[in-house]
């Protein structure tokens, strides 16, 4: 889950280094380094530090600006605690390394190889530059290979050779890396949002092939020494567009970006007011064809899925399934060639959710990929894919990447709904002009968040809260529930309000403030009924409403109306209303909201 970056060119490769390395730091920021080479001395200078990059950029102040070549970690700690000796890069005679993911076999190699007098951290990373260090003999491209067949895990590594100066050199197993050559010199990086500032054009580094970066150009080989051409893709967001904008954090700016977002998802795929996959590539006899569904995702991503699960059986009345990617493969999934499986993760590269696609296509399924990143692992493990094009999202707490997967999944089951005959022309247009409506919905929400604001400093002082909904809305809160969770510490948890009278109920109190949500009709009596059960007990409720339901509710509840929708439509200004509770219980807290503790962004290591 680490950040990687490397740059050799004409630009001032500190200052290239740490900017990157900033837009890089929600995919760890226990420690960050980098490693540059001297322009007039045949060695390499390194500084690191336990912390965020803004420490490390203190400590480099005293290096000269230099235009050269040079390499960057910032870290997300599995192997070794958080210390300025476990972070990276590492250097082992004339290797300096920085890596991205798990040797699972560090000890053995450590044995075999007698490894332990070059060790001067507790990483597994630090083994694979030892290693590295151990069978160079002048050949880069010819050490890394024989490194890379010792070693058993995930990975990305990238090197520099203290004698091949002005060249990085990069392989991987899972683990990403993606390149390119600019104006301004060579670059590669673990993510696209590192690169974006200077070129619109990259590759994604295929796996076991040996990448040799220069200035003005780049050389791509496989194991067997073969010349391989780049394939390059576009960025299909402005170069400038990972930035704050003048927000005081990512999260705020991309809540605020969701109306644009929605309309970018879903305008290209509606042709004549009908639903329209064929930019994608996806036909429908992938979604007329199959028997069952069956959305495997983590976290938010899961959460969309839930939201996709209720729709399908309400509209389309067939079965399906949400997993767990993390326990998928490990619980005897029933997959097999009448299962279209839909996977879902705004990077692309979430491992739990890769390998859980390998083993449903190894059992005969289908797979259809939603994916935010384009030439990810996962949209490249897939049948098909259909992007968000939610643009970049750096804030740690998913928020304008959900709703844009919650878009998708509207724009499929429309199309399935009309494919296999269960709505018709005039249903299927009626459905998608109320998801064309979603931005100026949300819109409105983002219009009136100041009310939120007020709303969020009634949970400021909680321990513990608990959120409760019916139906949809336990969807939607469940969501809710987990944004609380990451970005303000609370212990939060989502209940099916029904349930509450089978044990959770015990647990309210005074001092535990409780969020609902009643936003669809048929259940609104039964939901109010739940409400007024924890607000008898004490519980201060704040209760998100659709607009047409709250009359008469006025001083009974702290209240926020959400604009009316659709029933099945209310999830996106819902959820909308939730982001923006955290954001601000978080703010107001004083926290980071954009790096929660022990989080990051991007989960590539099981």
């Amino acid at each position: 889950m680490c950040g990687i970056i490397g740059y050799t060119g004409n630009e001032d490769v500190r200052e290239v280094l740490l900017d990157a390395l900033e837009l890089l730091e929600y995919r760890g920021y226990d420690s960050a380094g980098i490693a540059m080479e001297e322009e007039d001395a045949q060695e390499t200078t390194v500084c690191k530090c336990a912390g965020r990059v803004r420490d490390l950029r203190q400590i480099c102040t005293a290096e000269k600006s230099r235009r050269g070549c040079g390499i960057g970690h910032t870290r997300w700690a599995t192997h070794g605690g958080v210390s300025d000796a476990n972070a990276h890069p590492h250097r082992v005679g004339r290797v300096t390394l920085v890596h991205n993911g798990i040797i699972e076999n560090y000890r053995e190699l450590i044995r075999d190889y007698e490894l332990e007098g070059a060790l001067h951290s507790e990483t597994d990373s630090e083994v694979a530059a030892a290693l590295l260090d151990r069978f160079y003999d002048g050949e880069p491209v010819e050490a890394l290979k024989q490194t890379v067949s010792k070693l058993k895990g995930t990975f990305a590594l990238v090197v520099m050779f203290s004698d091949h100066r002005g060249v990085i050199y990069s392989t991987r197993n899972v683990s990403p890396i993606v390149a390119t050559v600019s104006k301004q010199g060579g670059m590669l990086a673990s993510d696209l949002t590192a690169l974006c500032r200077f070129t619109s054009r990259y590759f994604v580094v295929p796996e076991y092939h040996v990448l040799e970066l220069r200035e003005d150009s780049v050389k791509l080989t496989d194991f067997d020494g073969k010349t391989v051409e780049p394939e390059y893709l576009k960025v299909d967001w402005e170069l400038n567009s990972s930035g704050k904008n003048g927000y005081p954090f990512y999260m705020e700016k991309e809540i605020m970006e969701q109306p644009e977002a929605i309309i970018r998802t879903i305008e290209n795929r509606v042709k004549g007011g009908m639903p329209d996959f064929s930019m994608d590539g996806v036909p429908d006899s992938l979604f007329t064809d199959c028997e069952r569904i069956c959305i495997i995702a983590c976290g938010t991503a899961m959460h969309a899925g839930l939201v996709a699960q209720a729709l399908v059986k309400s509209i389309l009345h067939m079965h399906i399934e949400v997993e767990m990617a993390s326990e998928f493969m490990y619980s005897d999934p029933v997959i097999d060639s009448g299962t279209l499986v839909i996977a879902v993760s705004q990077s692309g590269e979430t491992i739990d959710t890769l390998e859980a696609v390998k083993y449903a296509k190894r059992r005969g399924a289908r797979c259809l990929s939603v994916i935010n990143v384009k030439g990810s692992s996962i949209a490249r493990e897939s049948d098909y894919v259909i992007y968000t094009n939610a643009g970049p999202e750096i804030a740690v707490a998913s928020t304008k990447a959900y709703t844009t997967q919650l878009a998708v999944f509207y724009l499929i089951v429309a199309r399935m709904a009309h494919s296999r005959g269960i709505f018709s022309a005039e249903e299927t247009q009626s459905f998608i002009r109320e998801l064309q409506r979603t931005p100026e919905v949300m819109e409105k929400v983002l219009k009136n968040r100041r009310d939120i604001h007020l709303m969020a400093k009634k949970v400021l002082g909680a321990k513990d809260l608990f959120m409760i909904g019916r139906g949809l809305d336990h969807s939607i809160l469940l969501e809710g529930s987990l944004k609380l969770k990451e970005v303000s510490y609370i212990h939060s948890e989502a209940y099916a309000s029904g349930e509450l009278k089978h044990g959770p109920i015990a647990l309210i109190t005074a001092d535990t403030p409780v969020v609902a949500a009643v936003t669809q009709d048929k259940l609104m009596s039964k939901e109010l009924s739940n409400i007024r059960e924890v607000a008898s007990r004490g519980a201060d409720v704040a209760v998100f409403i659709k607009e047409s339901l709250a009359k008469g509710l006025e001083g009974e509840f702290a209240l926020f109306a959400l604009p009316d929708m659709r029933n099945e439509f209310m999830v996106m200004p819902a959820s909308v209303a939730l982001q923006l509770l955290a954001y601000y219980v978080s703010s107001d807290k004083g926290f980071d909201v954009d790096k929660p503790r022990n989080l990051a962004k991007v989960v590539t290591v099981e």
